[in-house]
């Protein structure tokens, strides 16, 4: 018998001083069994950073052809493609070519750096990436705060981003490693 996604709700008070972005957001996400706490806390923390009415959760693991994110157009083109991980360049590539813009989260500490060292040559001719890494023992205190209900406030300020929920509190740096050229 296969394993069941579990079900998650997070309500997130979004303050981005860095793009006059206020809101409340309210999500559910489904955590695929092989997903780990961390993996689903970046994904929300990547819904945070780019937090708007017509940002969603997609299939995600269970669907190679959607990113873990996106945002649509009311003709169904896509704004905005959220990847996370190391993925493959032709996986980019392919995002690259359906969105108008693409960022990828890389996340995973020492795989990191091999990562970026083996593509980023191939990576810089897209003009709609960004890529930006976010540091392993930021990422760990973030996956400490999982739980099936959660209700989190996200600081955005100067690049800097602030996690609590109501008992921890997280900052994270994330590095911005290749700017969309657009």
């Amino acid at each position: 018998m296969a394993l069941k996604a579990t079900i998650f709700k997070a309500t997130l008070h979004i303050a981005d001083m860095d793009r006059q972005y206020y809101a409340d957001q309210s999500v559910t996400i489904a955590r695929h069994p092989s997903e780990t706490d961390e993996r689903m806390m970046i994904r929300l923390l990547a819904f945070a950073l780019n937090a708007s009415d017509a940002l969603e959760f997609t299939k995600g693991l269970s669907t190679d052809d959607e990113p873990e994110l996106w945002a649509r157009t009311l003709t169904n083109d896509i704004e905005l493609w959220v990847e996370l991980g190391l993925p493959d360049e032709d996986r980019l590539r392919k995002a690259c070519n359906r969105s108008r813009q693409v960022i990828l989260y890389t996340y995973g500490g020492r795989a990191v750096p091999v990562w970026w060292e083996k593509h980023h040559n191939k990576l810089a001719r897209f003009g709609n990436l960004r890529i930006i890494d976010l540091p392993a023992e930021q990422t760990a205190e973030l996956a400490q705060m999982a739980q099936r209900s959660m209700e989190l406030q996200i600081n955005i300020q100067d690049g800097e981003v602030t996690v609590t929920d109501g008992e921890a509190v997280t900052s994270l740096t994330p590095v911005q490693k290749l700017p969309a050229k657009d």
